[in-house]
């Protein structure tokens, strides 16, 4: 059986998977959209999954125009009042496609009579068999409880779609480059195991991103409840300003998720205020001069465009986690209360 590390090393081989065999199925649906003439789009998500959705709003607001909703799905359960959603498309992702709640959404757009689409590593799914469309995350079988290589999968898919609703063969381009920009992370973390150790005691941190990496800031947070049970809270730097940031005290943890981008100056300056405070610095990021800051370092690839950086980011996060718990003499295969297929009404 896989480990949750081995699941991690994979994530190259599935990303280029999805560029090699479900790129012109993607822009099948695409085309589909593209004659739907949205006005918008919701996504129905939970856990990570409700990660990468955020991602997506980022993503298609950015790159298509497209304003993202995120579902309320208790809205069409547990209330049974489900909004009118006239003029959208209904996306879901989720990696098991066993969550009724999830399933709900989907079944709604189908009744308002709106194009709805399931993105799932479980094709045979009660959401795939309920969708109009189905899009395969091809994550083969992920037996880790957290998740990791469906969660970049995910992302992946997510960015194809965009780009073919764009149709920018220089995106396309770009996007082609990810899985050697994750197999270069993780050549570059081999010393991330011993430097985590010094982390081992740690029981409460915030993790700080924005834009586009505000996704990977709530997905890294994630995994460090996940396999550690550590107190995490993620925030965007803007949020984080507005309060939060009084819990930053001397020696107390903040991991800045801040690759190049449009918002690498806000969060070079919340280094300097965090810095200032002489709180504990972890830093992501593919700036030197940053980095050199930092009481732990974890360089990113350097020719990184942010739309893309999500997919690439998260891979030293899900490696931090994992080392983090094994220096805690954790069970990663089986965190306490957890399983692998969650599902919510």
């Amino acid at each position: 059986m896989a480990t949750l590390l081995d699941e991690i090393m994979e994530q190259p081989d599935v990303l280029q998977g999805l560029l090699d065999h479900e790129w012109p199925r993607i822009k099948q649906v695409a085309e589909r959209i593209k004659a739907a003439n949205p006005k918008y789009m919701v996504i129905a998500a939970r856990g990570t999954s409700d990660n990468a959705a955020t991602y997506a709003k980022y993503l298609f607001g950015a790159v298509n125009g497209l304003p993202v909703s995120l579902a309320t799905p208790s809205l069409f359960t547990l209330y049974n009042q489900p909004p009118r959603m006239d003029g959208a498309v209904v996306l879901a992702v989720s990696q098991a496609g066993m969550s009724p709640d999830i399933v709900s959404v989907i079944q709604e757009g189908n009744k308002q009579g709106l194009l709805t689409i399931a993105i799932t590593n479980n094709t045979d799914s009660d959401l795939a068999l309920a969708a109009n469309e189905v899009l395969d995350i091809r994550a083969n079988q992920e037996t880790s409880i957290a998740a990791t290589k469906s969660y970049t999968a995910s992302l992946m898919v997510l960015a194809l779609l965009s780009v073919a609703l764009s149709g920018s063969q220089k995106d396309f381009e770009t996007l082609a480059t990810v899985p050697n920009l994750v197999a270069e992370v993780l050549s570059s973390c081999g010393t991330l195991e011993q430097r985590t150790e010094r982390y081992r005691y740690m029981e409460q941190c915030v993790v700080v991103g924005r834009g586009y990496n505000y996704a990977t800031t709530l997905e890294m947070a994630l995994k460090l409840k996940e396999l550690n049970y550590i107190g995490t809270t993620p925030y965007s730097s803007a949020d984080f300003r507005h309060g939060p940031i009084a819990v930053v005290e001397e020696g107390f943890p903040s991991i800045l998720i801040a690759p190049h981008g449009k918002v690498f100056a806000d969060m070079a300056n919340l280094a300097d205020e965090l810095i200032a405070r002489r709180g504990e610095l972890l830093v992501l990021s593919n700036d030197a001069a940053l980095l050199k800051r930092a009481d732990l370092a974890i360089e990113l690839p350097a020719a990184m465009p942010e739309w893309i950086s999500p997919i690439v980011s998260i891979v030293p996060g899900q490696l931090f986690a994992r080392h983090l718990a094994k220096a805690r003499k954790l069970d990663t295969a089986q965190p306490r209360g957890l399983k692998k297929v969650t599902k919510t009404t």
